[in-house]
């Protein structure tokens, strides 16, 4: 922002929404000390990577693979088609970094239509306040030159469809909008949009040398789609395009118990930023500046084009481990735990869940506990869902387009 100073709360806001950032490293007077050390991949509008019901939040953001419900849409499209309800839907409230800030929040709204045996659609809307700010040029009263309340949202479309009796495809098309300034003239920063797809896939077949155990395997890519823009076209962002793949095994211990294990891997398909000279600002070390790579391009070449090499290839991805317990299929106890490594982010958090189900109604709740040492900005985030689900007749079950 050129010609403007703005207070705590924009600089939060630029930092955890906005576009992509260079660490600042102190003296160092070997630059290849450099490489290993802290490189984050940024993106803009990374709000479409928070984790938005909390069923899943309560299982360390596992859920490629998990078994589909009115949110499937978000973790992998393909799952939807599997859904045993006719149509249902979800609505989740996230208060957000409530460590730092008190009126920033995420809400969820999704909703579903089973049209026959094999085909599903879907819609939501991810939205995401950051509370009200104040815009000023000076350290004076009379230097406030407006308040403004940021805000982001993506609305998304679902069609998903069974290919075989273990086999289903999905896919997403989605807007989305950014506004972090509003119409503040002084300030060198404008609203941006942008439009993304995602792809998924779900296969999931029963074990017959196990007692009535299912396995599931997911693949989704998510936020393929057009950079962003806050300033100039000269200056485009990815967006946070990711590749998740995982699997869960559910197995019934008895007619009353169930138990699914599951796990989800994650990595950006974005760019890994570059490590520059700290004694030569711009000069390059490490690794490529390639913020104008096409979009293909981008996401092809994050997998080669880390500055430390394979061995920090590695290091970019995110893992999520996560068991849910289901007694009667009326209550549900959730345990998680996500990693990252500390050079690409530094997020580990345990997470706890529960759940209650009853006829058509339905509640979630989940608690994100940070396993770091440091104070932890999503320390004490706490997810609601709640959820409402019509079940399938039994011609509805029966219909096929097939037929």
């Amino acid at each position: 922002m050129k010609n403007t100073l703005m207070n705590f709360r924009v600089v939060l806001a630029i930092i955890f929404v906005a576009t992509s950032f260079q660490f600042g490293f102190s003296q160092v007077t070997n630059p290849d000390e450099l490489i290993g050390q802290d490189n984050a991949i940024t993106t803009a509008v990374p709000f479409l990577a928070i984790t938005p019901d909390a069923r899943h939040a309560g299982l360390g953001d596992a859920g490629v693979a998990t078994s589909p419900d009115a949110n499937s849409a978000y973790w992998n499209a393909g799952k939807l088609a599997f859904i045993d309800k006719k149509y249902g839907g979800t609505l989740s409230y996230t208060p957000w970094l409530g460590k730092i800030v008190n009126d920033m929040w995420v809400g969820y709204f999704s909703g579903f239509y089973k049209i026959n045996r094999e085909q599903a659609i879907a819609a939501s809307i991810k939205y995401f306040d950051l509370g009200d700010i104040t815009f000023n040029t000076g350290p004076n009263p009379g230097d406030v030159i407006g308040e403004f309340n940021p805000r982001e949202f993506a609305l998304d479309f679902t069609y998903s469809r069974m290919l075989s009796e273990n086999l289903s495809i999905g896919g997403t098309v989605r807007y989305i909008h950014s506004n972090l300034t509003g119409a503040f003239t002084q300030i060198d920063a404008k609203a941006a949009s942008g439009a993304a797809v995602d792809l998924g896939v779900y296969y999931t077949k029963p074990i017959q040398s196990a007692r009535n155990a299912t396995l599931s395997i997911g693949a989704n890519i998510s936020n393929i789609g057009t950079k962003i823009s806050y300033t100039d076209t000269q200056n485009k962002d990815f967006l946070p395009t990711n590749l998740r793949l995982g699997t869960a095994y559910t197995t019934e211990l008895d007619p009353y118990n169930t138990l699914t294990f599951m796990v989800d891997f994650n990595k950006l398909l974005v760019p890994t930023p570059p490590i520059y000279d700290p004694n030569n600002p711009g000069v390059i070390i490490a690794g490529k500046d390639d913020r104008n790579k096409s979009i293909l391009s981008g996401m092809f070449g994050s997998f080669s084009d880390a500055p430390g090499g394979f061995k920090e290839e590695i290091k970019e991805i995110m893992t999520s481990v996560g068991v849910e317990y289901w007694y009667n299929k009326l209550f549900a106890a959730r345990l998680g735990y996500f990693n990252e490594a500390k050079t690409k982010g530094n997020r580990k958090y345990m997470t706890i869940g529960t759940g209650f189900r009853k006829n058509r109604f339905g509640f979630d709740i989940a608690y994100l506990v940070p396993t770091n040492k440091r104070e932890h900005p999503l320390a004490e985030t706490i997810r609601f869902t709640l959820l409402l689900h019509i079940e399938e007749t039994q011609q509805d079950k029966d219909e096929s387009v097939t037929d």
